[in-house]
C-alpha cells in the first residue's frame, strides 16, 4: 500500500530517481534492485527543500490554526525526505560503503539546520500554541491522540530552543550541526576501528575448542579480507562470544586486548577526540537550553523524569549486581581442570576477563551439565526463527509469514517476509505489513543488534509498516548450516520485539507510530519478546538437532531453564558499569570535560571505581571508545533504558505468568493495549492499562538475583 495526499516532488529532482514518487511495491518497500548510491544525495535534498515549502505553507496560512490544516498538515508534510532518508538511514550502518559515508558527512549538518529550522519557527509555534490554549480553555475538544500529539510538538519546540533570544538560537543550531558531524564520525571510526580490530590467527592449534562451523566462518571471513588464516571479527561489545570455546589462554587474552583497545590505539581511527568534544559541547546545548548537563537535558523528555531517579536506581542494583559477580568470580576460581594463569590479575580476584566465558563454560558443564559447544546445533537459524521467533508471534498475535523472494532487500543477505495478521486454518489472513531480516555480519555493517523502520505504519496516510531487524551472527560457509549460541537466539527474540511494535502498531499519526516512544521505554517491549526464548512449549519446539532432527534432550530444557539465575552477576554488573560510564560522561558540565585524550581512559576508571563498579573481571559492556549506543547513536545519557524498562518487562512476565502464559487472549491484550498505542498517548498509561497497576520493581530483583 502506498500513502495518499502525496505532494509532488521538487521540479529539479529527476522523475526517474527511484524517490521521486512512491514505491510501486507491496507496502510501499522501496524498490532495491534500482537504488544507487548515487539517488540518495539529490532524493534527500529535494526531500528537505519540499518539507521546508510545505511547513512554510502551514505557517504562512492565514486563516486561524485547525487541527486539519496545522496539525495534520504537518504530519502529512515531508514524505518524499521520509522515503528517502529512511532508506538511507538504513542502509548506512547495515550496508555501508566509502559513498554512503561521505553523503553523510555532508548531508549531517543540513539535517540539524533542517530541524532547527522547523522547530524553531515561531509562526508555526505560534499555530500549535493557538491550538493547545483552546484546547485548555475548553474551546476546543481535541481526541486523545491530537491532545497528546499537542503536548509532545509543545515539548518539542521547548526543547529546541523557541524561547531563546535570536543570538543564542543560532549558537544553538551551530551546537546542533557539529553534533550531528561528531555522532557520524564516531560511527564511521568505530567501524574501521573494529575491522582494524579483528584477531588475525594463523596457526590452527590457536583455535582449539572453536566449533567446526565457527572455524569455517572465521576462515571465510579471512578470505573474503585476502588474508590467510582464520579471522576472529570484532562483535560490538567488549565481551567476545569466541572467547567463550577458544581454550588457549593466549589467543583469548589477544581477542580480548584487541577488543578493549578499540577507539583508543592512535591513528585514524581513534575517536577519543570525537567523544570529548561531544561529551563538552552536549554540555553546552543543555546548559544553553536551561539545564544541568546533558543527562539532565535527556532525561526531562524520558519517562524517568530526573537524573536522580536513574542515579537512585543504578545506585540500588550496582552493589548486589558486584557482590554478585564476586560471588560468580568464586565459583571460576575453583573449577576442577581449568586453565590457570601464572599471576593473579590486579582486582580480578583471580579471574582474568578474558577467561571469564571460558571458565564460566566449565561451571555450567560440572554444575548444570551444559554445553554452549553441545547446544548450538540445537540451535540452527532457520528453526530458531521460524518454529521459535514466528511461532511465538503467531500463537500471541495470530500472525504468520512468508517469505517473498520475489521482493528485493538491500543487499543479498537481506530476506523479506509477508506478514499476514488474524490467519485462521486454511485461510490466507490479511497482509498486514513486511519484516526484512538482516542477519548476518560482514565488513559493510557496524556492530550490534537492531531494528529500523522503512515505512511507518499510519491511518492518516495510508501506510503499513515495512520494518527490519539486523544482526550480526557469524556466516558459515555456502551449504553449510548457521548454528547459534545461546545469546544470539535471545538477541532475535529482543530485536524481534521491535519489530512487533512496529508492525503491530495501529494510529493515527505517523510521527506516533511504533516505537516512537520515550527512549526508556522502547526496550520494553523487546525485553519482553525475550520471554518466548524460554517458554517450554516455544523452547522444544525450535531446540532440535539440525542433522538428526532429534528434540534437545528434555533434561537439557529443563537445566536450562534451571541455570537462568547463573551468571547474572557477570551480565548485571557489566551492562550497569557501561550505563553508570554513560551518566559520568554526561552529567558533567562543559567545563568538567576533560581536555586531553589521554585522560579519557582515566577518567572512565575514575567513573567506574566512584561507582563501586570497578571489577577487572568484568569490564563495562562498552568502554567509552566504543561506546557507539552514546557517542554515535541515540543513547547518549540514555543507556539506563534498559535496565528501566526491565523493569516494566519483568512486571509484565510475572502478568503473563498470572493470567495463563502463551494464549492468543494475552497476546491480544498486550497488542492492543500497548504495542498497537505506539506514542500515541503517555507510555505509562499503556502500561497501567494493561498491568492494572503501576510497575514495580521487585520482579526485577528477584529476576537478577538482586533481592
Amino acid at each position: 500500500m502506498t500513502s495518499t495526499h502525496e505532494t509532488t516532488a521538487p521540479a529539479d529532482l529527476d522523475p526517474a530517481n527511484p524517490f521521486a514518487a512512491p514505491s510501486a511495491l507491496p507496502y510501499g518497500l522501496p524498490d532495491f534492485s534500482v537504488i544507487r548510491e548515487e539517488h540518495y544525495e539529490p532524493a534527500i535534498l529535494a526531500g528537505m527543500a519540499a518539507h521546508r515549502a510545505e511547513v512554510e505553507a502551514i505557517a504562512t496560512n492565514p486563516e486561524p490554526a485547525t487541527v486539519e490544516n496545522t496539525l495534520v498538515a504537518l504530519e502529512r508534510s515531508g514524505q518524499l525526505l521520509g522515503r528517502a532518508a529512511r532508506a538511507y538511514f538504513n542502509q548506512l550502518p547495515s550496508d555501508s560503503t566509502p559513498g554512503l559515508e561521505d553523503i553523510q558527512e555532508r548531508l549531517a549538518p543540513l539535517f540539524s539546520a533542517h530541524r532547527d529550522a522547523i522547530n524553531m519557527d515561531a509562526r508555526l509555534h505560534e499555530r500549535v500554541r493557538a491550538l493547545a490554549d483552546a484546547a485548555e480553555a475548553g474551546d476546543l475538544d481535541l481526541e486523545p491522540d491530537t491532545a497528546y500529539l499537542v503536548e509532545k510538538l509543545m515539548t518539542q519546540f521547548k526543547r529546541s530552543g523557541i524561547a531563546l533570544s535570536p543570538g543564542d538560537q543560532d549558537t544553538l543550531r551551530e551546537l546542533n550541526a557539529r553534533i550531528t558531524s561528531l555522532e557520524a564520525s564516531f560511527g564511521r571510526k568505530l567501524l574501521a576501528g573494529a575491522n582494524e580490530a579483528s584477531v588475525l590467527v594463523t596457526d590452527e592449534a590457536e583455535l582449539a575448542g572453536l566449533s567446526a562451523d565457527a572455524k569455517a566462518g572465521a576462515r571465510a571471513a579471512a578470505a573474503a579480507r585476502g588474508q590467510d588464516g582464520w579471522l576472529l571479527e570484532m562483535q560490538l561489545f567488549t565481551h567476545q562470544n569466541v572467547l567463550a570455546s577458544l581454550q588457549d589462554a593466549a589467543t583469548r587474552e589477544r581477542v580480548q586486548s584487541a577488543s578493549m583497545a578499540r577507539g583508543a590505539t592512535g591513528g585514524e581511527n581513534d575517536t577519543r577526540e570525537v567523544l570529548l568534544e561531544l561529551a563538552r559541547l552536549r554540555a553546552h546545548h543543555a546548559q544553553l537550553l536551561g539545564y544541568e548537563h546533558h543527562a539532565a537535558y535527556t532525561v526531562a523528555d524520558a519517562t524517568a523524569g530526573t537524573t536522580a531517579a536513574v542515579n537512585e536506581m543504578l545506585g540500588r542494583l550496582a552493589p548486589a549486581a558486584v557482590a554478585n559477580a564476586r560471588r560468580e568470580a568464586a565459583d571460576l576460581a575453583t573449577v576442577s581442570g581449568a586453565p590457570r594463569r601464572p599471576e593473579p590479575v590486579e582486582g580480578s580476584d583471580g579471574v582474568a576477563a578474558a577467561d571469564w566465558s571460558f571458565l564460566n563454560e566449565a561451571v555450567r558443564k560440572e554444575r548444570f551439565n551444559l554445553d554452549d559447544a553441545a547446544l548450538r546445533p540445537y540451535l540452527e537459524l532457520e528453526r530458531v526463527l521460524h518454529d521459535g521467533v514466528f511461532k511465538a508471534a503467531g500463537l500471541l498475535f495470530g500472525l504468520s509469514f512468508v517469505e517473498r523472494p520475489d521482493l528485493p532487500g538491500y543487499h543479498p543477505d537481506v530476506r523479506v517476509f509477508e506478514v499476514f495478521d488474524a490467519v485462521e486454518p486454511g485461510e490466507p489472513g490479511t497482509g498486514l505489513g513486511l519484516f526484512l531480516a538482516d542477519l548476518y555480519t560482514r565488513e559493510s555493517k557496524r556492530g550490534g543488534a537492531w531494528m529500523d523502520s522503512l515505512v511507518v505504519q499510519s491511518t492518516l496516510l495510508g501506510e503499513q509498516p515495512v520494518v527490519v531487524n539486523n544482526l550480526n551472527i557469524v556466516k558459515p560457509p555456502a551449504g553449510e548450516p548457521t548454528l547459534l549460541v545461546w545469546d544470539e537466539v535471545t538477541t532475535l527474540f529482543h530485536e524481534f520485539g521491535h519489530a512487533l511494535h512496529g508492525l503491530l502498531s495501529d494510529v493515527r499519526y505517523p510521527s506516533q507510530s511504533g516505537t516512537s516512544v520515550p527512549r526508556d521505554f522502547v526496550e520494553y517491549p523487546s525485553q519482553v519478546n525475550e520471554m518466548w526464548s524460554w517458554e517450554p512449549q516455544i523452547l522444544k519446539s525450535f531446540a532440535v538437532h539440525h542433522v538428526t532432527g532429534e528434540p534437545m534432550p528434555a533434561e537439557w530444557v529443563d537445566t536450562m531453564l534451571a541455570s537462568r539465575i547463573w551468571g547474572e552477576g557477570f551480565s548485571t554488573t557489566e551492562y550497569l558499569a557501561a550505563a553508570l560510564l554513560d551518566q559520568a560522561w554526561h552529567q558533567l558540565t562543559p567545563d568538567q570535560v576533560p581536555t586531553s585524550v589521554e585522560d579519557v581512559l582515566p577518567f572512565e576508571a575514575a567513573a567506574l571505581a566512584a561507582a563501586g563498579v570497578d571489577f577487572a573481571s568484568v569490564p563495562p559492556r562498552y568502554r567509552s571508545t566504543y561506546f557507539n549506543h552514546i557517542f554515535g547513536g541515540g543513547y547518549s545519557a540514555g543507556y539506563y533504558s534498559y535496565i528501566w524498562s526491565e523493569v516494566l518487562d519483568a512486571d509484565t512476565v510475572q502478568w503473563y505468568a498470572e493470567n495463563g502464559g502463551l494464549t492468543r487472549e494475552n497476546g491480544e491484550a498486550f497488542r492492543r493495549k500497548l504495542l498497537a498505542r505506539g506514542g500515541s498517548q503517555d507510555p505509562l498509561v499503556s502500561f497501567a492499562d494493561l498491568r492494572g497497576r503501576a510497575a514495580e520493581i521487585t520482579p526485577l530483583l528477584e529476576r537478577r538475583g538482586l533481592v
